[in-house]
């Protein structure tokens, strides 16, 4: 697909990975990239949707656009998670159809997995087993886009594919000690520490689980290289292809951020997942795609950018 000459509808274009996405799709020569705002367009709500599809008429549909959080978050709104979600994902979908739209990317999770998924998690095991508790209904909400698409796909012949990212971190990120993930959560941490010289920092779990995380400028380009390239109904894993543990990552935020304190950990607090690592070998052959970033540059680039935008020293 030549994106150049495509109208493209990008939900969520303001946020954290939206940013980066729109810049890697003007790289890719897109001029007429629309970011439809909350305040104008609440895509919760079915009207709103019908209406920036009259307003715009889009031919592309890229939808990244979400409700997301870290475990305190998840805990706190499963609700609302589960049903703004689901929503905005289902009328996207719908109104796309309708409007004869050419393609629609679905952007999922990698909560949809199953809590005790086979490491690395390979997109055949999506249905082995319920996620885990804490992120279940946010994992199964974005996972109805799965279901949704490979539907429309076989009754109407709709183009709708299904990219699951892991987590993300980079520039931008979000630092709301009541929403973030755990990257910005331990940096903010370590920042906060140092500012007030205590002696030590909390965290959430035992530090057993593990995680993987894609710098967010991989991701974007992974995205747009899927959006161009990629048109079948199988879900695609988009990661870096490694794991670490909670514990190793929180030594090494520490150690970049010359925090010198202790980490204590609080087990009363759920660890979530035991494990994410993904298998990218899919995306690798569907559309050319590895990651670039080495996690330690990634964090350090992330880590400037945080203090420069907060005026830390």
């Amino acid at each position: 697909m030549d994106l150049s000459t495509k109208k493209i509808l990008l939900t969520g274009g303001s946020g954290f990975l939206g940013r980066h996405v729109l810049n890697a799709l003007r790289d890719e020569g897109a001029r007429d990239v629309v970011v439809p705002r909350k305040a104008q367009y609440d895509l919760t709500q079915e009207e709103a949707v019908a209406r920036v599809y009259r307003d715009h008429r889009p031919r592309v549909v890229i939808h990244l656009a979400a409700i997301v959080g870290g475990i305190g978050a998840n805990r706190e709104k499963p609700g609302q998670f589960f049903y703004d979600n689901l929503m905005m994902g289902t009328q996207l979908m719908e109104y796309a159809r309708r409007s004869g739209v050419e393609k629609f990317v679905g952007i999922g999770t990698i909560c949809s997995y199953p809590k005790l998924t086979a490491v690395p998690f390979r997109e055949d095991e999506i249905w082995s087993g319920y996620p885990e508790e804490t992120n279940a209904p946010y994992g199964l909400a974005k996972k109805m886009l799965l279901v949704q698409g490979q539907a429309y796909r076989a009754q109407y012949g709709f183009n709708a594919i299904h990219l699951l990212p892991v987590n993300l971190y980079g520039p931008s990120d979000n630092f709301d000690p009541a929403s973030s993930h755990v990257i910005p959560a331990l940096m903010l941490k370590c920042q906060e520490a140092m500012d007030e010289r205590t002696s030590e920092i909390v965290c959430w779990g035992d530090g057993s689980p593990t995680r993987e995380f894609l710098y967010v400028e991989d991701c974007a380009e992974a995205l747009v290289a899927a959006t161009r390239l990629y048109d079948g109904p199988e879900p695609v894993n988009i990661g870096a292809g490694f794991e670490i543990s909670i514990k190793a990552l929180s030594e090494l935020i520490a150690e970049l951020m010359e925090f010198e304190g202790e980490i204590r950990w609080d087990v009363t607090k759920p660890n979530g997942q035991p494990r994410r690592c993904l298998n990218v070998d899919r995306a690798r052959e569907a559309f050319g795609f590895q990651a670039k970033t080495d996690f330690r540059s990634g964090l350090e680039k992330t880590i400037r950018w945080f203090r420069e935008s907060r005026g830390s020293r």
